[in-house]
C-alpha cells in the first residue's frame, strides 16, 4: 500500500513516518478545515473593502459662487438720442473756371491758400484772344470810317436837295446808307468789346476774399470753358452739413436746434437747421441737412463735427430699454440675458428681442421690464441656477 508523508500536505516536517490511506485522509481533513476558513475570512474582508471603495461615489464639488456686475434696467431717454457725423463748410462756396477755353499756362492758387477779392488765381494762353481782339478793333476803325463817309455824303445831298438838284428818292438812299453805316459801326464796336472781354477772361480772378478748398487743374492742361479749376470758400457764415435717413427726417425741420461738437478740441456750439434737401441722394438714399453756425464759432473749414439732436425734438420716439452689447448672449439662435433673482442670488436666462443698436448699446424691444436686474459681466461663464454674488457689494 502506498505511503504518504504528512509533510507534503501541510508543508511542514512531521514526526509521523508512515500512515495508511484512511489515516492520511482523516488527518488531512482535520488539518485543512481551520486553515481554509482563516484564509477565506481574510480574502472576504479584503474583497468587501475593495468593493465598498469601488462602488461608493466621490462627493460632488460645489460650483463656485461667481462675482458678477448687474444693472437695473429702465426705459429712459438721454439728453442726446441721435448723433450724426457732419462737416463744416462755407455757406457760399464756388467752383471757379475760365469763361473761355485754352491751355493753362499758370496757376497761382494753391490748396488752403487765403486770397483777396480780385486776386489772380490762374491764367490761360491769351495769344489767340489778343489777335482776335486786334482784328475786332481794326473792323471797328473801318466801320467808323464808313460811318463818317456816309454822314458826310448825307450832309452834301441834303444841300443839293434843298437847291433842287436831286430828287427826294436820291436823298432817301443817302439817308439809308448813313443808317446802315452807323449800324455797322455799332456792330463792330460790340464785337470789339466782346473780343476784348474774352482776352481779359484768360485771367481767372477771385470773386471775393476766402480760402481755396480744392484745386482741379494744373499748368499745361487744356481746359474747356466753364471747367472747374479751383474751388473757393468765401469768408462769411459757416454751415454744418450732414446726412440723415428718411425715418429721422421728420425730426429735422427748419428752425430746429442741434448741438455741434468739434472733434479737434471738443468745443460745442448751438446751430439752427436752415435747409433740408427736398430729395434723397441717388446713391446713399439719405437727405442732406444744413445747419447755420453762430457768428462766434470759428471752426476750421472741412473739419469733422458731431451733430446731436436733442431728445425733446425727436418725433415718434419713445424711451426704450438699452443694454451694453457685452451683456447679450446667443443660445439656440435667440438672444438672451442673465436675470438675477435677488432672493435666492441665482441667475436665470431671459430671452429678449433686440431692434437696433445705439452706439455701444443694444435697444431692447421686448423681454425685459423696468426694475429687472441684468448681469452685464461674466455672462459667458454662468449657468442656469448658478449662485452668484454682486461684485463690490458689502459682505
Amino acid at each position: 500500500m502506498p505511503l504518504l508523508s504528512l509533510g507534503l500536505v501541510n508543508s511542514r516536517p512531521t514526526e509521523i513516518g508512515y500512515i495508511t490511506n484512511q489515516s492520511v485522509i482523516s488527518n488531512f481533513e482535520d488539518f485543512m478545515v481551520p486553515t481554509i476558513s482563516t484564509h477565506s475570512r481574510w480574502l472576504l474582508t479584503c474583497l468587501s473593502a475593495a468593493l465598498l471603495l469601488g462602488c461608493s461615489k466621490a462627493p460632488p464639488e460645489q460650483e463656485p459662487v461667481r462675482a458678477v456686475k448687474v444693472v437695473t434696467v429702465g426705459a429712459s431717454a438721454t439728453s442726446f438720442d441721435l448723433e450724426f457725423s457732419g462737416e463744416v463748410r462755407a455757406r457760399v462756396e464756388s467752383s471757379l473756371g475760365f469763361r473761355v477755353g485754352g491751355k493753362l499756362i499758370a496757376r497761382q492758387a494753391e490748396l488752403g491758400q487765403r486770397v483777396k477779392a480780385g486776386q489772380q488765381l490762374a491764367q490761360i494762353d491769351p495769344q489767340d484772344y489778343r489777335v482776335t481782339a486786334d482784328a475786332a478793333a481794326a473792323q471797328l476803325i473801318a466801320a467808323q470810317s464808313n460811318r463818317d463817309v456816309a454822314a458826310a455824303d448825307l450832309k452834301r445831298y441834303q444841300g443839293l436837295f434843298e437847291q433842287g438838284f436831286i430828287s427826294a428818292a436820291e436823298l432817301e438812299r443817302r439817308q439809308a446808307n448813313d443808317k446802315a453805316a452807323h449800324a455797322q459801326w455799332r456792330q463792330a464796336q460790340a464785337q470789339s468789346t466782346v473780343q476784348g472781354n474774352q482776352s481779359n477772361y484768360t485771367h481767372l480772378l477771385a470773386d471775393g476774399a476766402g480760402v481755396i478748398t480744392s484745386v482741379d487743374a494744373s499748368a499745361g492742361q487744356v481746359v474747356a470753358a466753364g471747367q472747374p479749376v479751383v474751388r473757393l470758400a468765401l469768408d462769411g457764415p459757416r454751415d454744418v452739413v450732414f446726412s440723415v435717413s428718411e425715418d429721422k427726417l421728420a425730426s429735422l425741420k427748419a428752425g430746429v436746434l442741434v448741438d455741434v461738437r468739434q472733434w479737434a478740441d471738443g468745443k460745442t456750439y448751438e446751430a439752427k437747421v436752415r435747409d433740408v434737401s427736398a430729395s434723397a441722394d441717388a446713391i446713399t438714399r439719405t437727405f442732406v441737412v444744413k445747419a447755420a453756425l453762430p457768428k462766434e464759432a470759428d471752426p476750421v473749414l472741412g473739419s469733422t463735427v458731431t451733430v446731436s439732436l436733442r431728445a425733446a425734438n425727436l418725433k415718434g420716439e419713445t424711451p426704450r430699454i438699452k443694454l451694453p452689447t457685452h451683456a447679450l448672449r446667443t443660445e439656440a439662435g435667440a438672444t438672451s440675458v442673465w436675470l438675477l433673482d435677488s432672493t435666492t442670488m441665482t441667475v436665470k436666462a431671459q430671452t429678449i428681442q433686440v431692434t437696433t443698436a445705439d452706439g455701444n448699446e443694444a435697444v431692447v424691444d421686448s423681454g425685459l421690464q423696468n426694475g429687472d436686474q441684468v448681469v452685464v459681466s461674466g455672462v459667458h461663464v454662468l449657468t442656469a441656477g448658478q449662485k452668484v454674488s454682486i461684485f463690490g457689494a458689502a459682505k
